[in-house]
C-alpha cells in the first residue's frame, strides 16, 4: 500500500518540526520553501530551549518533548549545543519576592530549579555584577544552540533520518487540497501543512484577518569577549524577564513587581523590553531583546532600543570586555489574545499551524507532534 504523502509550506522551524512529525508517523514528506535556506525568525534569536518560562502542565510538558528531540537530533548530527541551564537574577525585595515563590512552586511541581544565595551566584558564574545582588532562580533544564547552525544543519539530517524531500527557492502562491501551486507549477499531496510564519497573510489572507494575530519586531546584538575563554556558566536574565515569560504568572508577588517597574522604568514596558543573554558553543554573547507589534515594520534598527538593552544588561553583568560583533532584527508571529499557538483546518486535508510566538525553538517539535498525533 503507498505511503500517504504531505506538503510541508515554510522551511522555519516550525515547518522543520512539522515535517519530522509527518514523516515520523509514516507519511512520504516534501518541504517548500520560498528562500534558498531558513533565514527569518528561526536563526534571529538566542537558541534558546527554554522550558522554564512555560507555565505548568501541557505547554511545560511540550517544551520538554521539544527538547528531548532537539537532543537526538544535537547529538546524532554532532551539533554543539551548550546544557548550561538558566539564572533568574534578582536585585530587588520585589524581584527576590517572586524568585522565592517560584522556587518553591517550581520544586513542588519537581522541576529542577533551586533558590541560590549571591554568594553561591557569583561562586558559580562569571562576569555578574555583584553590586545589590540577593539572589537567583536556578534551573537545570535550558539548553543554548546556535540556531544559525543547528537550522542549516537540520534539513539534511531530517532527508538523512526520514527521507524528507526538500524544495528550495520556490514560493507557494495558492493552495487547494491536495495540490500547492508555486505560479503554474503544481505539487500535489494526500495533505498540506502550511507552516508560513511570519508570511501567514499570503495564503488564505482574509481567513487571518479574522484571526487574533499579529507581527513582534525584536532587536537583538551578538557580543564576542576580549577573552576567548570567557565562559558564563549559564544563560542569564535580570528581573524584566520575571515579568515576561507565563511560567512567573503563577507569583502572587509579580503584580508588585510589575508596579514597581511600570513606576521606574515605564519605557521598557513601552517596548516590550526584557533583556537576557545566552551564550553559544563559539563563546559568542547573544543580547536581547525588544518586542514591537504590528502588521508591518521599518526595517532598521532603533538605537535608543539597543541604548536601553544594553543600559540594562550592564546592571546584571560587566561587559566591559565585550565586543558587539553582529545587531540584528527578527520578525515573527503572536497570538495577541494570550493563546500559545494556532491550528487551523481552512479546507479537508489543509493544516495550518502558526502563531507560536517567541517560543519557537523550545515548542515547535512538541506542538506539531501534538497536532499531527490527531490528523
Amino acid at each position: 500500500m503507498k505511503n500517504k504523502s504531505a506538503i510541508v509550506v515554510g522551511a522555519g522551524i516550525l515547518g522543520l518540526a512539522t515535517a519530522r512529525a509527518l514523516a515520523a508517523k509514516g507519511y512520504a514528506v516534501t518541504v517548500i520553501e520560498k528562500s534558498q535556506f531558513s533565514l527569518g525568525a528561526s536563526v534571529r534569536n538566542f537558541g534558546m530551549l527554554w522550558p522554564v518560562g512555560q507555565p505548568e502542565g501541557k505547554l511545560y510538558n511540550r517544551a520538554l518533548r521539544t527538547k528531548e528531540i532537539w537532543l537526538d537530533y544535537l547529538t546524532a548530527s554532532k551539533t554543539p549545543y551548550n546544557a548550561c541551564g538558566s539564572l533568574h537574577l534578582a536585585y530587588s525585595k520585589e524581584e527576590m519576592d517572586v524568585v522565592e515563590e517560584i522556587g518553591e512552586l517550581f520544586h513542588a511541581n519537581k522541576r529542577p530549579v533551586s533558590v541560590i544565595s549571591k554568594d553561591s551566584v557569583l561562586e558559580k558564574y562569571n562576569g555578574i555584577n555583584s553590586e545589590g545582588l540577593l539572589g537567583a532562580l536556578r534551573s537545570e533544564d535550558e539548553v543554548i544552540i546556535d540556531p544559525r547552525e543547528a537550522i542549516k544543519n537540520l534539513p539534511q539530517f531530517l532527508t538523512e533520518r526520514f527521507q524528507i524531500n526538500f524544495i528550495w527557492g520556490k514560493a507557494i502562491t495558492r493552495v487547494e487540497p491536495t495540490v500547492a501551486y508555486a505560479g503554474s507549477t503544481s505539487y500535489s499531496a494526500d495533505l498540506i501543512c502550511i507552516c508560513s510564519g511570519a508570511d501567514f497573510e499570503t495564503l488564505y489572507p482574509a481567513l487571518f484577518k479574522q484571526q487574533p494575530i499579529q507581527k513582534t519586531k525584536l532587536q537583538m546584538m551578538r557580543f564576542r569577549h576580549k577573552d576567548p575563554s570567557f565562559q558564563i556558566n549559564a544563560s542569564v536574565c535580570g528581573g524584566l524577564s520575571l515579568l515576561h515569560y507565563k511560567s512567573f504568572a503563577a507569583s502572587t508577588a509579580q503584580e508588585k513587581l510589575r508596579i514597581k517597574v511600570e513606576a521606574e522604568l515605564p519605557e521598557y514596558l513601552k517596548n516590550g523590553i526584557h533583556v537576557m543573554v545566552s551564550q553559544n558553543n563559539a563563546g559568542e554573547l547573544t543580547v536581547g531583546d525588544s518586542h514591537e507589534y504590528g502588521l508591518d515594520f521599518d526595517p532598521f534598527d532603533r538605537m535608543e532600543i539597543n541604548t536601553l538593552i544594553l543600559d540594562y544588561l550592564k546592571k546584571f553583568m560587566h561587559i566591559d570586555q565585550w565586543e558587539m560583533i553582529q545587531s540584528w532584527n527578527g520578525v515573527y508571529p503572536i497570538m495577541m489574545n494570550g493563546a500559545s499557538d494556532l491550528y487551523l483546518n481552512p479546507e479537508p486535508g489543509i493544516h495550518i499551524l502558526n502563531g507560536i510566538g517567541g517560543h519557537g525553538m523550545t515548542m515547535s517539535f512538541g506542538f506539531a507532534e501534538e497536532i499531527i498525533d490527531t490528523l
